[in-house]
């Protein structure tokens, strides 16, 4: 998943962010004129010079519509520009955001959210419970919306008595209900109301109520955001951010070291050493904001579970067979590519729910060993053969076992790990015909066109395992958010019961059990969990959240407290 952003300020902004990928046009490169304290022949001061954060990094938001994002990037630039109900802090806690209280009744079914007062929308519109009722129906009714009506499962209504008021109740009680709402931004039904096809609408206005606003959107090229000084909660120190998209991981980190960006919120580990030697540059790391995995990606949608409408299902049939699947696990080396391409930056994984989420991590399931000896006997038992001795095993009815391997094209570390299971795989007999797409184009083929074999992805996750758990259920094979076709009753029935589980050791039990059923299946292979690491200039702004636990540069807990160095 990713993130987006928004004024006349912020082409100056522009010229001061320069371009990053070689291609990429700011509106300053397309005749306008701007002066900066260098070029122009008077001392700029600091009351008149903006105080701009450059931020580079290497993908860029898929869209500007909350409802049908998928990127990370996107959901980024959601952060700054929407507000919801809840905010989580780098600690993992939740505070409140629009809301000034709540209240719950003793049953756990209704939550009555009491609004804070003097929020208004960019366009100067006030923010109402209406909005918030509108807008939480919005994301429960769009079938076409891939993520976000899950977290409406249950609601059973929502209602707003008066403009600060509003009524959530559920149809059943939950344990998550703090995270159900984190991502449900609240959208201006003034703008939003009326729209014939909610899933079509480009949103390039992008009209929110937080701290940040739109000024200006390229994508692949630049984000640009003007801040919101007045913000009903705290306005940001600066006076807006550019996020630059970089078509390559060391011109992000040669921006870096050049002072073109002011913090990069991504790097080859390879950079790291380099990067800690310089003076002006500070390297952190550590676990993500949002827990996350990479993952290998098995297409095992079986024929019966190919979605009508959207549905190619043309995935290798060999990959049906956990055999297969489970010979590619013990000849995939999760310790090789962590020294590899991690540079040790990272722990084998083992689920889709990550480690650093805490009690929900099974850390009692078994790992499948590497082990290139057994995984060459289990294709052996299974009648994959090499017939005609060119490396490459064939399946009973003669068909090679030759994989698609896709990755998105903005991932720093997927060509490397790609190589690298090329050579354990090819060692068992297999071979992989691989290419990077495009990130939109790798989700038109994914899910739910299940038109590929294997692809090298990842995951951010909520604070709670609930939506990566939702992943792997039947029913959002058609959605798109299954995005590997797996089926199990088994495992449908467990979500479900974890989902109303209000006792937290029953639940965690429940998620344990899921886990181990998903990583006995084998839909996925879960190479490594990895840590975060970014850098920031510290001779440009100062104030960045480094010791919070968590690494988030780009997040609003540092970008409302970074000030100038030499303000």
């Amino acid at each position: 998943m990713k993130r987006y952003w928004l004024t006349c300020l912020a082409l100056l902004f522009l010229l001061l962010a320069a371009c990053g990928g070689g291609e990429t046009t700011t509106p300053a490169e397309e005749g306008e004129e701007t002066t900066t304290g260098e070029s122009s022949g008077t001392e700029a001061t600091e009351s008149t010079t903006p105080a701009i954060v450059r931020i580079g990094w290497g993908g860029s938001p898929d869209t500007l519509n909350p409802g049908t994002a998928v990127l990370t990037e996107a959901y980024t630039i959601f952060e700054l520009v929407y507000d919801a109900m809840y905010q989580l802090q780098p600690d993992g806690s939740y505070t409140l955001e629009l809301a000034e209280s709540v209240d719950v009744s003793d049953d756990g079914l209704v939550y009555t959210y009491t609004l804070r007062d003097g929020t208004t929308f960019h366009d100067g519109e006030p923010l109402t419970a209406s909005d918030v009722v509108f807008s939480y129906d919005l994301y429960a009714a769009q079938e076409d919306f891939p993520f976000l009506p899950i977290y409406t499962t249950y609601f059973d209504s929502v209602e707003a008595p008066d403009d600060k008021t509003v009524v959530l109740t559920l149809s059943e009680a939950i344990p998550n209900i703090e995270s159900q709402l984190l991502y449900l931004y609240v959208l201006p039904e003034h703008v939003w109301s009326g729209l014939p096809n909610p899933s079509e609408f480009e949103n390039t206005d992008m009209i929110g109520s937080g701290p940040f606003q739109m000024n200006d959107y390229r994508q692949n090229e630049f984000v640009t955001l003007d801040a919101v000084k007045d913000h009903y909660l705290k306005g940001p120190q600066i006076d807006g951010a550019v996020f630059q998209t970089f078509d390559n991981p060391d011109a992000l980190v040669q921006a870096l070291r050049t002072g073109q960006v002011d913090m990069i919120t991504e790097m080859p580990n390879t950079a790291v050493a380099a990067l800690r030697n310089d003076a002006n540059v500070e390297v952190v790391s550590g676990p993500p904001l949002a827990p996350s995995v990479a993952d290998i990606i098995f297409n095992v949608t079986e024929p019966e579970n190919c979605p009508p409408d959207d549905g190619i299902c043309s995935g290798h049939p060999a990959l049906l067979d956990r055999n297969v699947r489970l010979a590619l696990a013990h000849a995939t080396d999760k310790q090789n590519i962590i020294d590899v391409v991690l540079l040790g930056l990272g722990v084998p994984g083992l689920t889709l729910v990550p480690d650093s989420l805490g009690v929900f991590y099974n850390d009692q399931i078994q790992d499948y060993a590497f082990d290139i000896n057994l995984a060459n006997q289990i294709l052996d038992d299974a009648g994959y053969v090499d017939t005609n001795n060119d490396g490459v095993r064939e399946t009973p009815d003669g068909r090679d076992l030759i994989f698609r391997l896709n990755w998105p094209s903005d991932s720093a570390n997927a060509p490397r790990m790609a190589e690298l299971l090329a050579g354990n795989w090819g060692q068992i007999g297999v071979r992989t015909e691989q290419q990077a797409l495009d990130p939109d184009a790798l989700t038109a083929i994914c899910c739910p066109a299940f038109d590929f074999d294997i692809m090298l992805w990842g995951w951010g996750s909520d604070p709670d395992p609930s939506f990566l758990l939702s992943v792997m259920t039947t029913d959002e094979i058609t959605t798109g958010t299954n995005e590997t076709g797996y089926s199990n009753p088994e495992y449908d029935a467990l979500f479900a019961e974890q989902a109303v589980e209000l006792d937290k050791d029953r639940r965690i039990e429940l998620v344990h059990q899921m886990q181990a059923i998903a990583h006995n299946d084998l839909p996925y292979i879960i190479p490594y969990y990895e840590q975060t690491v970014q850098a920031f200039r510290s001779d440009a702004f100062r104030g960045w959240l480094t010791d919070a636990g968590k690494v988030a540069l780009e997040d609003l807990s540092s970008l409302l407290v970074i000030e100038p160095v030499n303000q």
